[in-house]
């Protein structure tokens, strides 16, 4: 598999990108092609002590910054580094994409320059998300503030094929976020998107309030972009929190040092689970070829595992899967009418 890695996009490149690569190509046997300033990158792999096995460069001008208009990933900057990334995978000559850039420019590269899946409305973007029992899916994390009922159907079969072909959990349950469980709950989107998933064929475990998705009730949770969003600050927020006042309590006297280090062990457990460098990235599902949107922050490790996702993305064909299933679901549909 070849990865386009967009070398300048984040907080800590070109160096943490290109370690992540490095670390990548060695263990999971991947070709990364790493986009940006050629001259730059080979400069920094030679401080760094990066070997080129498995690594190629391609040149690129630019870097498209956040407070770049997102659309001019399309043409204005399209040869900038992510630019350069998204054609690579457009033309065929990489099988999968990943950058810790601009969002919003990766939403707007992701469906209109690779373009969507055939039969998707919108792509959702991804964010893996920790609970008490594992990882779970939100969808969709930003990329969409006003939606339609059909769509939440599609994010829950999108989100459904990812769970269970990239992170190996067999029949994910789905639940749809909701202000209670009734099914007379919430708006008129979340009415019909109930209907539409209650006969999807899907493991729909019905509606799901905020507070026990992080509990484990579902693998995958969708709503629209504008509350998905602010569901994903407010856990992110709530997880800073709790990491301050452990910091704090556990580690603010003497006395609460020496009782933290016999619970040092569930406290790495803990820190472990909810690092969003092991996950690696958020995958943007709907987009035709496979895209990464890895943390702003990542660092090393980070990049490694973006790398992994999109290895895996690619190889196990991601995205054949989603089309086929919505296909089906759209056959399904039309029977439905007709009848």
């Amino acid at each position: 598999m070849r990865i386009a890695v967009d070398a300048f996009g984040g907080d800590n490149a070109p160096d943490e990108v290109i370690k992540g690569a490095a670390e990548a190509v060695k263990e999971y046997n991947v070709e990364v092609i790493l986009t940006g300033d050629e001259k730059k990158i080979r400069e920094r792999m030679t401080a760094l002590g990066v070997p080129e096995t498995g690594i190629t460069i391609e040149n690129a001008d630019g870097v498209i910054q956040i407070e770049d208009d997102p659309m001019d990933i399309r043409k204005a900057k399209a040869g900038c580094s992510m630019g350069r990334a998204f054609a690579l995978v457009n033309e065929g000559k990489a099988d999968a994409f990943v950058s810790a850039g601009s969002t919003a420019a990766i939403v707007v590269g992701g469906t209109l320059v690779t373009g969507r899946l055939k039969g998707v409305k919108r792509p959702a973007l991804v964010p893996i998300m920790p609970s008490a029992d594992g990882l779970y899916l939100l969808l969709d994390g930003g990329a969409n503030t006003e939606c339609r009922p059909e769509m939440l159907l599609q994010f829950a079969v999108m989100g459904s094929v990812f769970a269970e072909k990239v992170m190996g959990i067999k029949n994910p349950r789905v639940g749809l976020l909701n202000i209670g469980a009734e099914e007379e709950k919430g708006r008129e989107l979340e009415h019909g998107a109930y209907e539409l998933l209650k006969n999807s064929g899907l493991n729909f475990v019905g509606n799901t309030e905020a507070r026990d998705v992080p509990l484990g009730a579902v693998d995958v949770i969708v709503t629209d972009g504008f509350t998905g969003n602010v569901y994903l600050k407010a856990v992110e927020g709530m997880g800073k929190f709790m990491k301050k006042a452990l910091k704090e309590d556990i580690f603010g006297s003497g006395a609460a040092k020496i009782g933290a280090l016999f619970s040092m062990k569930g406290i790495k457990k803990i820190s472990k689970q909810m690092d969003y460098r092991e996950v690696g990235g958020s995958p943007l599902l709907g987009s035709a070829k496979p895209v990464i949107k890895a943390h702003g922050s990542s660092d090393a490790t980070a990049f490694k595992n973006a790398i992994r996702q999109a290895n895996e993305f690619a190889s196990k064909d991601v995205n054949g899967t989603i089309a086929a299933a919505l296909a089906k679901l759209s056959a399904s549909a039309k029977e439905a009418k007709d009848n």
